[in-house]
């Protein structure tokens, strides 16, 4: 069996939108068990020049709907960056979730030599489908994720490796 582009970029995709769904779930326990505003995280940053929380989960999601929109030749369902609280970042996070898996296998036919030229800033890049995927859209992807889970440990929510990695217990075997 040969590995697929599509199936490399909707698991990655998939996995790390549910880490972020598991982190926010867990942020919101946090803060209600200490009985503060979970809301009250969705500003925060980790230093003052990066983007707050809302911002990390909002360039995640675009960056996971717009590569599997770039690499199947179709388009991203759009999506305002005006989330305030919680619940609107976790639905963000959910319907994010439900793009990528919706977008079929047989889409991807090509997407590895597929030219994928997009604005970045000032900038226009351009990428083999196959190098897009690899030496950009998962590094930036997985930069937002990870940086969302920075912020939250950083903010005094109980995280730990296992929870970025989402080991879920389909994967825990006896010793």
């Amino acid at each position: 069996m040969s590995l697929s582009i599509h199936h490399v970029a909707a698991t990655a995709f998939t996995r790390g939108l549910t880490t972020l769904s598991v982190l926010l779930d867990k942020a919101k326990a946090h803060a209600q068990a200490a009985g503060t505003d979970p809301d009250a995280f969705v500003q925060a940053r980790l230093f003052e020049d990066m983007l707050p929380l809302a911002g990390q989960i909002q360039r995640a999601s675009d960056a996971a709907r717009g590569a599997m929109a770039r690499l199947s030749g179709g388009v991203a369902p759009p999506m305002t960056d005006d989330e305030t609280t919680f619940t609107q970042l976790q639905d963000r996070v959910t319907r994010s979730l439900a793009y990528v898996r919706s977008v079929p296998a047989e889409a991807f036919e090509g997407a590895e030599t597929r030219e994928v030229v997009f604005p970045a800033g000032p900038l226009t890049l351009g990428f083999s489908g196959l190098d897009y995927l690899l030496e950009f859209a998962l590094p930036n992807f997985q930069f937002h994720v990870v940086t969302a889970y920075d912020i939250l440990r950083h903010h005094g929510v109980p995280l730990g490796k296992r929870d970025y990695l989402n080991l879920g217990a389909e994967r825990v075997r006896a010793a």
